[in-house]
């Protein structure tokens, strides 16, 4: 076992030896450690190195002989730089898919030939090369091709489709480009011609944005409060903003989470949840991001196959939802606004209904109802279990609810969605009929 001794530590650069594999006295720092699979003791070995022409990282690799769970990462070892990079490196032999590559968690991978891409922290730090880059890439698409094929076989065979795409890629029959860009500035991609110039890699420095510098955990300086109101924006939309608040079941102190939504193919819509440490009460709520729409919105969807229940869903506080079927009708002030799936819906009405129904629990409920209502919560279980197939139409006159429609941008064949004009009473509802909002400064002068 190789320990790092105080005298290293202090001379900084000691520390970090040249990486070779016929260098016999490079070996890693044993330490032990806990797992977090079976929770024994295991052992984590860091390997502290350089990586010629570009800086020091740092390599772990954790492996536990109780259950034999195993894991590897790599770390920078130096601080983030002042500029992002951007590797294009054009592959035009399969000698260039050995070229060795440090991807650190906060770089975004693209094969623009392909229309791929990785996006940033959704893969930790690797050192690799090119082509382990692409087996890594086919290998986190394969992982959940068996529940696709059971729930969604045609994505799953267009998915299989696009890993032969990769795996021919290896090949090399035509020349890809492979684009690594980073904020941190902590990537690298060999040049097997340093320190000369490799004529199929660009290297470009870029200057972060706001959004960047807020996704590494970086704190804005005194200028970027001159930044274009556009990437205020953008920044917000990519925060979680968090305000005091008060618990509305004990009146404890509490923090209530805020985040700007960009729903596909609708609008912006607003999510506010609030956590309670005091008595474990949880909220969440859904917030129109627009104005009222001029016209009413009815979605009806037929729910013909257990995939309609994983759509994205967004009711509004002023949606109603109603199941033809089971002569059912949820009012617009129940439930309240909500961003879910489908399935999630109907479990929360299930609850609403049933569960939570003060009239039906203990012993002021008559057995008759009990029991109808029991009828009606089976009912839904058939529905998300995909035994009964129903209309779902949500209702709101305000215009701002929406159901996701999976065929996007086609139409949807088991959706339809109808705009309408809204009623005196659905206006009235609504606090519109007594609203003015033009001509109001003429009038008040």
């Amino acid at each position: 076992m190789s320990v790092i001794s105080e005298e290293q530590v202090r001379g900084g650069s000691s520390v970090f030896t040249d990486i070779s594999a016929d260098d016999e006295n490079l070996q890693p720092t044993e330490l032990e450690s806990l797992c977090m699979n079976c929770f024994q003791n295991g052992t984590t070995r860091l390997l502290l190195t350089r990586i010629p022409f570009f800086k020091e990282i740092i390599l772990s690799s954790f492996s536990c002989a109780a259950c034999g769970w195993a894991n590897t990462e790599i770390q920078s070892a130096g601080q983030i730089q002042e500029q992002g990079v951007c590797y294009t490196l054009r592959v035009r032999s399969k000698q260039d898919l050995n070229r060795e590559v440090v991807k650190a968690d906060s770089a975004t991978t693209r094969i623009p030939e392909l229309d791929f891409e990785i996006p940033p922290f959704t893969q930790k730090g690797s050192l690799s090369t090119v082509e382990g880059l692409l087996d890594r890439a086919v290998s986190g698409l394969e992982q959940e091709q068996p529940v696709r094929r059971a729930a969604e076989p045609e994505l799953a065979q267009k998915i299989d489709q696009f890993i032969l795409k990769l795996k021919k890629l290896k090949d090399v029959e035509q020349e890809f480009s492979l684009v690594i860009e980073d904020p941190s500035g902590n990537s690298f991609v060999e040049n097997p011609s340093a320190p000369h110039r490799d004529e199929a890699l660009a290297v470009t420095r870029f200057k972060r944005t706001v959004q960047q510098d807020v996704q590494l955990g970086i704190r804005a300086d005194e200028d970027q409060d001159e930044e274009p109101a556009g990437d205020d924006l953008e920044t917000m939309r990519n925060e979680v903003l968090v305000f005091n608040t008060n618990c509305p079941e004990c009146g404890a102190p509490a923090s209530t989470n805020m985040k700007l939504v960009n729903i596909p193919h609708f609008k912006e819509v607003i999510i506010m949840a609030t956590n309670c440490d005091g008595c474990g009460h949880r909220t969440n709520e859904v917030k129109s991001g627009g104005a009222t729409e001029e016209l009413g919105t009815r979605i009806s969807l037929h729910v013909t196959d257990p995939s309609d229940m994983t759509r994205d869903l967004l009711k509004s506080e002023t949606c109603s939802v109603i199941i033809p079927e089971l002569e059912f009708e949820l009012g617009m002030a129940a439930l309240g606004g909500k961003f879910t799936t489908l399935e999630g819906l109907l479990k929360d009405i299930k609850d609403l209904i049933v569960v939570k129904n003060p009239f039906v629990c203990g012993d002021s409920g008559a057995e008759d109802r009990v029991q109808k209502l029991a009828q009606f919560g089976e009912k839904i279980d058939k529905i998300v279990a995909g035994e009964l197939k129903i209309h779902l139409i949500l209702d709101d006159p305000a215009g701002n609810s929406y159901l996701q429609n999976v065929y996007a941008p086609d139409e949807d064949p088991e959706m339809v969605v109808e705009k309408y004009s809204r009623t005196f009473e659905q206006n009235e509802d609504l606090g519109l009929n007594d609203m003015k909002t033009e001509g109001y400064q003429e009038e008040k002068s």
